[in-house]
């Protein structure tokens, strides 16, 4: 539509280009406070906006453009995998990781599992197309269960175990997803006669060199950024040391996943800079919207209803349903397995399942550099599946969530059950009603006033960047007046 009205007009390229982003931005925007009534996620109404003036729907965006921009999934997905990194410091892992770990490994393994075996085995599709969906389907989006629990104040050993583990558990999906898609780039266009050894062996290794040039790459960072740098030249650094690292990457025709993950990991690990990934997390939110946002145009409604194309006989719609309830049941049994192997109690093991539903963020950027990579037979119906889907997670995982840590006891309405307070004074006089009261509504509101601040830790961060940038200038215009007297 804009670029048959740009043709008419006979703008410039650049005039579709800038307008396109604008509409993007500001119709994202719009669309999650629509989201917002019904407390749906933002990445939903990303998705949801980049379909309706996608070319299936309104048609507002030129094509030119989509086909354009498809390096927005590297630079989203740097920042996230980059993001990822900051929750294994060794510290941490030491201290309480290693049942999350298990737990992790057997909910995300159990998913991918039965997914192959449905697509594979089942459906009879092609294993590049089965492999890569298997792997995509370890992923999970933490954002609407971190959502829900703010939400609630739940606490508790559910919630301290469902965090830890949708910390982790994008970390194996990212593993997954890299071998999953060597292999599947190996088989679809590797040398005839090749050996199912080396395409099994050759991806392996080059995701291990990728995780020690990100490693090496966390080095540099440091060397980049002493104490007394400042912190809006902090921020232009990483940036262009996360560029440099994807379009590296590019150059070697291999993910930028594992490394920008391995980057900072080993970041946090060697500077406990924890001020950095901050500032980073309230610089993205454009780069994201853009990206969710062009995710929802590549959005292919007609091809549900087709034939799967050189994937098999099925139709993307069967196939779509049947990955999205065997995901489900993949993730609740792995969770319910893996916590009976951790020796967590009941009410961990039974509901832990619910939590892990939802699925966007890292699945979406992966399944866009599947198209890239496979080409848009097979990587655009992946892309097809994982974005449908993700659209009907989210809808149903926060309320999911919900009802997880409601029936594991995590959050209650009562004031005696979200507050821990003495029914005795320290002479071990009991206290009144009222004065039990007074404790409990003072505790609230300190938790409240501790759960603002952290919140406003990214936008903090962010704002001493401006605030030094400004005094510096300050500075420099106070000098010019002195040498001009």
């Amino acid at each position: 539509m804009l670029d048959q009205i740009y043709t008419n007009y006979g703008s410039s390229g650049v005039a579709w280009i800038i307008i396109s982003i604008a509409l993007m931005l500001f119709l994202g925007f719009a669309m999650t406070r629509v989201t917002k009534c019904v407390r749906l996620p933002n990445v939903t109404a990303y998705i949801i906006t980049g379909i309706l003036i996608g070319p299936y729907c309104l048609n507002l965006i030129p094509d030119d453009f989509i086909r354009g921009t498809d390096f927005l999934a590297d630079i989203a997905l740097a920042f996230i995998a980059f993001s990822v990194g900051e929750f294994f410091k060794l510290s941490t892992l030491k201290k309480n990781g290693l049942k999350a770990v298990v737990i992790t490994l057997f909910e995300s393994i159990a998913a991918s599992v039965l997914i192959f075996v449905l697509m594979y085995y089942i459906l009879k599709l092609d294993i590049a197309f089965s492999v890569v969906l298997a792997a995509l389907a370890s992923a999970t989006a933490p954002a609407s269960t971190m959502m829900t629990i703010r939400q609630t104040h739940a606490k508790g050993d559910f919630v301290d175990t469902l965090l830890q583990v949708v910390a982790m558990d994008d970390v194996v999906g990212l593993v997954a997803y890299s071998i999953a898609i060597s292999f599947a780039a190996s088989y679809l266009f590797g040398a005839e006669g090749s050996s199912n050894a080396s395409s099994v062996f050759i991806p392996i290794l080059t995701n291990l060199g990728v995780l020690v040039l990100g490693g090496g790459f966390a080095f540099l960072l440091k060397f980049l950024m002493p104490k007394k740098r400042s912190t809006d030249n902090r921020l232009i650094i990483s940036v262009s040391v996360l560029f440099l690292f994807c379009g590296i990457c590019a150059l070697l025709d291999v993910s930028p996943l594992l490394g920008c993950m391995a980057m900072g990991m080993v970041y946090i690990n060697i500077t406990e800079d924890d001020k950095l990934f901050k500032q980073l997390n309230y610089f993205s939110p454009p780069i994201l919207l853009l990206f969710f946002v062009r995710s929802g145009l590549s959005f292919d409604l007609g091809s549900l209803f087709h034939a799967g194309g050189n994937v098999g006989n099925v139709s993307l719609l069967t196939v779509g349903v049947l990955y999205f309830l065997v995901r489900i049941a993949g993730k609740y049994a792995g969770a319910f397995l893996g916590c009976m192997t951790a020796g967590k109690p009941r009410e961990v093991r039974n509901y832990l399942g619910l939590a892990l539903i939802p699925q966007a963020g890292v699945a979406i950027g992966l399944a866009a550099l599947c198209v890239r990579t496979l080409g848009e037979d097979v990587g655009g119906n992946l892309q097809t599946i994982i974005l449908a889907s993700s659209v009907m997670y989210e809808l149903i995982g926060p309320g999911c969530a919900k009802l997880a840590l409601y029936l594991s006891h995590s959050y209650s309405n009562k004031l005696e059950v979200v507050t821990e307070v003495s029914p005795v004074t320290e002479s071990g006089t009991p206290k009144t009603q009222v004065e039990l009261l007074i404790e409990r509504l003072q505790q609230i509101q300190k938790e409240l006033q501790e759960e603002a601040m952290h919140e406003n830790e990214n936008e903090q961060a962010f704002l001493m960047a401006a605030q030094e940038q400004y005094e510096a200038a300050e500075m420099i215009n106070h000098g010019r007046f002195l040498n001009g007297r």
